[in-house]
């Protein structure tokens, strides 16, 4: 009998070969390198001369022995090298330790920062001269436009003319010219975050109803007129600090006191200190009420007289309120009479 061969059969399975990670690397490498040039770029661009002069002095001579130049930092700030103390711990990083030339005082900085917002209202004292160049509505009427810095803030006043007032006469009916520059100002004021304080002022000609109407109220009503046309114009309301009519105590020619300059709007574009001060003068100088303070309020309403319910009632409140009650909590003598008539009075041993 012949031996059985068994029969064999190999399958293959073909496999793909999976690619490495070698080409990760290569493109993390790729992007550090971009992200570098792009910095390198970055720096070149926003840095001058002096700045990379002291980098390339920097790079040829770290240690700064050099005296021919360069620095021992990258970008020079100016300051001084940090030293050791005593426990060898540098100054510049220990939490405790202030440097009191380093620290600006509170007026220091109000001062720094008043500095600061007067240079930015003169950046728009001049982007406001600019506009009134380039614009057909105003560039006519740029000799009765007059800008400057106060204490304030930036003041913008439209000026009468003798050929060319701004309000019928005797009114606060505004010129259509004036009316167009205002709507022009408006706009561009829409544009600033300031509040805004408007003054209407006259010259010192009287009105011979003067009692019933005169230069106060005339100013106040050009003042307000010029505020609804401002906000016509695209200025929020909201921006309004501050509506006032001068009449004639401020003159913008006190030599000339009946001068049509004289009669005048002025829109002022307030820095954060006088804004502040007309909210407080608004307010009275008002303080919120501290979370200690403590109100009584009365029992009940004068006209009523108390019972003996309402005594049983009230006596522990009074006792442990007994040192804050004030005078408006304390029963009236027509009450007290009002009362006894109507036997409601009751002697303590009664409780």
């Amino acid at each position: 009998m012949e031996e059985f061969q068994p029969i064999i059969v190999k399958k293959v399975i073909k496999k793909h070969d999976h690619h490495g990670g070698s080409w990760k690397v290569a493109f993390a490498d790729f992007a550090v390198a971009m992200m570098a040039f792009f910095f390198l770029m970055w720096i070149l661009n926003s840095t001058n001369e002096t700045q990379k002069k002291a980098i390339e002095g920097y790079f040829k001579d770290p240690a700064g022995v050099s005296q021919s130049g360069g620095s021992r930092y990258v970008i020079d700030l100016g300051g001084s090298p940090q030293t050791l103390d005593a426990n060898n711990e540098t100054r510049g990083y220990d939490s405790d330790y202030i440097d009191p030339e380093g620290v600006m005082s509170a007026a220091a900085i109000e001062s720094a920062a008043e500095k600061i917002e007067r240079e930015r209202l003169q950046q728009l004292m001049n982007e406001l001269a600019q506009r009134i160049e380039e614009s057909e509505t105003m560039r006519p009427f740029k000799n009765q436009l007059v800008l400057d810095i106060t204490k304030e803030g930036l003041r913008i006043q439209i000026i009468d003319q003798s050929k060319r007032p701004m309000f019928d006469p005797g009114g606060a009916r505004l010129k259509y010219y004036t009316r167009d520059i205002l709507l022009e100002l408006g706009s561009f004021l829409s544009g600033v975050p300031n509040k805004i304080k408007l003054t209407g002022h006259t010259d010192a000609a009287k009105y011979a109803d003067d009692d019933d109407f005169g230069n106060w109220e005339l100013s106040s009503d050009r003042a307000n007129a010029a505020r609804r046309t401002l906000v016509e114009g695209g200025m929020s309301l909201n921006k309004v600090a501050e509506v006032v009519g001068l009449a004639d105590r401020a003159l913008f020619d006190e030599k000339r006191p009946f001068d049509p300059v004289n009669r005048r709007i002025a829109m002022i574009v307030l820095n954060k200190k006088a804004a502040a001060e007309i909210q407080s003068n608004a307010t009275g100088g008002r303080r919120e009420e501290s979370d200690s303070t403590k109100v009584i309020e009365p029992i009940r309403p004068r006209s009523q007289p108390f019972t003996k319910q309402e005594l049983r009632e009230n006596t522990q409140k009074l006792s442990d309120d007994l040192g804050d009650i004030q005078p408006d909590n304390l029963p009236s003598p027509d009450r007290y009479k009002e009362a006894q008539d109507n036997q409601q009075i009751w002697d303590l041993d009664d409780f």
